[in-house]
Parts: C-alpha cells; structure tokens; sequence
C-alpha cells in the first residue's frame, strides 16, 4: 500500500499556567499526521515536550517531513501488527514520538480512517477505564480548588504533582485530604518530577508514607540508578519509574534497567517512549517481573489521547490510568472521550477531516 503523508502544525493554548518541578507551560506544539490512501485519511500525532522529549528540537517539523517523505517511497504493510513492526523498523528510536505519531496514522488508515486504532470492548462503547484526576501544581488555593473539583467529580484516586512550590505547603494539602478521607475512600499518588535530592529524599518518603501514599512518582532525578534502586528496596513508599525509562530502546537495555532497579511499578508516556511497539515491551517486561504499570499521557492532544486510551484498554486495567479528555486546552480538537466518576469512556466517533 503506497501512502501519501501530511504534517498539520497546531499549537495548543492552556487554559491555565500548568506548572511542574520542570517550570511552567502556558502552550504545547503538535504535529498531526494525515496518512492518505485513496479516500481513506488517518490521523496520527508527533508530540515531543521541550525540556523532556529526546527528539524535541527547533527544526523538529522539518526532520518530521523528512522521515515521512522517506516512509511515503516504501510499500506500507495493512495490517495492525505488520504496521507496529514497520514503524519500528524504518523510523530510528531518536524520534520517538514520530514513531508514536505514524503507528497512530497507520492504524487508523489500515482500519478505514474512523479512529479506530484497537477494536475492543472500549471502541465499542462497552467498557470503562479508571483514571486518575491529576492535580496541578499552583499556588495553595489553586491546589485545593482543584481538588474539591476532583472529588466532587467522582474521581477516587487523586495525583498530585508535589516538588515545585513548598514541601510543607504540599504535604499539608494531602494532609487535609487524609484527614477527611481514608486510604479506603480516596487513593493518594504523588509526582515529583525528579525534584527531590539524595540528601532529604528518604526523609520526605517517609511523611508521604505516613499518610497511606499509594506510590511516588520519579522521586529523584535519573542518572541515580544506586540511589533509586535503594529507594525501591527500604519499602517506605512504593515508586514508580517515569523519566528514568527516556532514551532507554533495546530490550536488553529495557530489563537491565528494570532488574537493576526493580521499581514497584513504571510510567508508560508513548510519546516519550517510543511508541505503541515499545509500550508493548516495557509491559512484557514488567509483567514478567511482577512489576506493575500504568499509562499516562504527555500533553498530546485528543487525537493522541484517544489512540493512548484506545491501546491502554486492550489489557482492561484495574489499577486508574493517568489519561484524560484533553480539558487542559482551549482550542483543543473535539474528543470522542468522556469522562463519568472517574473512568474514561469512548463515545461515539468524530469527524477530524477538518484537521
């Protein structure tokens, strides 16, 4: 099958400052991937974050080209699994979230443009997925305005992004929610962005864990594989690998790392990972090794978030995934995605040909 490519920039607008322990974003570029066969489009989209993605840089829309002018000479296979593989082969795992983008296209193209990237009980409206409601971080106000929202919503676990303003200011606001709800009612996940250092890390493990923290995220910078592996093992509070598992391609690489450090679970962000392929590996992996997983987004839009959830609810998840409906924009694309008391739904499909 010979396909003709399109790139669609779009940049989109937060509807508030979303800070991290990384600084803050008030907008997010994009790329859209318009994969044409005869009267049939897929979308796909590239979507590296600056100051994280690998494959970020200021000419990134011209490499994009590049790569897909390359991909357009070759005879592209129909099929969902020859196309995972294709992708792995012909586009380097420099570009991650290329590779991501053009899985996304290609499996939407090879299944009649309609969106659908993994027929499931999901797709087809039959299954809900729970999810996490994410806390962003902010003055102490705007903390727990965001909070009272999410548990008005019906959301049960509760993420909240810790490491960039006070310490004490942070614990004190998963205090109030301890103090009102117990670990039976609400689950608790805190993200740290690889903000804390070896000097006072145990010691603020050992406060989260003291008000039933269900897991932290990235508690110190990667590049500290003694260090993290220390954490993981003492026990104080369960730790779930997300930044360490940038740039990190080959399997043998991929269980090294997970064996080295043997986390109590891992962070799969496909844009920054390489794509659905290797999502598929680090679970694999994981899996065997008893460690557990769950998926997050990276900012995409809701063309991405849709093959994100869409590939996540194959494997029917218990644990509540870090995936959303794209509310963070303003000038967001229109989402086949709803959101009821804490889990994500698929409604019925949207026409993106505008795009």
């Amino acid at each position: 099958m010979k396909v003709q490519f399109q790139v669609v920039p779009h940049l989109l607008k937060f509807r508030f400052e979303a800070g991290t322990s990384r600084g803050s974003f008030t907008e997010k570029e994009t790329w859209f991937i318009k994969a044409k066969n005869g009267n049939t489009v897929g979308i796909g989209e590239a979507s590296p974050l600056k100051g994280l993605s690998d494959d970020y840089c200021t000419d990134y829309e011209e490499k994009l080209k590049a790569i897909l002018d390359a991909i357009a000479v070759l005879e592209i296979p129909e099929t969902p699994l020859e196309v995972l593989d294709f992708v792995k082969e012909n586009v380097s795992s420099d570009f991650p979230s290329i590779r991501f983008g053009l899985e996304t296209a290609l499996l939407d193209l090879t299944q009649g443009g309609n969106h659908l990237i993994f027929d499931t009980d999901f797709y087809q409206g039959n299954y809900r997925m729970p999810i996490n409601g994410l806390i962003w971080m902010g003055d102490e106000s705007f903390m727990r305005e965001q909070v009272a929202e999410k548990l008005k919503a019906g959301f049960n676990t509760i993420k909240m992004k810790v490491g960039a303003i006070n310490f004490d200011r942070e614990l004190s606001i998963l205090e109030a929610i301890r103090a009102e709800y117990s670990a039976n009612e609400i689950t608790l996940r805190v993200d740290a962005n690889g903000a804390f250092h070896a000097h006072d890390v145990e010691e603020k493990l050992m406060q989260l864990a003291a008000l039933d923290i269900h897991s932290i995220e990235q508690p110190v910078a990667i590049g500290q594989s003694e260090l993290m592996a220390k954490l993981c093992a003492s026990g104080v509070l369960p730790i779930a690998l997300d930044e360490e598992l940038i740039g990190v391609h080959e399997l043998a690489e991929k269980e090294q790392l997970l064996r080295g450090i043997n986390p109590q679970y891992i962070i799969l962000k496909p844009s920054l990972v390489g794509g659905i392929q290797s999502c598929i590996e680090w679970i694999d992996i994981a899996e065997s090794m008893n460690i557990g997983w769950w998926m997050t987004s990276m900012l995409e839009s809701n063309v991405g978030l849709n093959a994100i959830a869409q590939f996540t609810a194959q494997y029917k998840p218990t644990l509540p995934q870090g995936l959303g409906t794209g509310q963070l924009y303003h000038n967001n694309i229109a989402s086949p995605l709803e959101i009821r008391k804490g889990e994500l739904l698929y409604n019925s499909p949207l026409d993106w040909q505008s795009i």
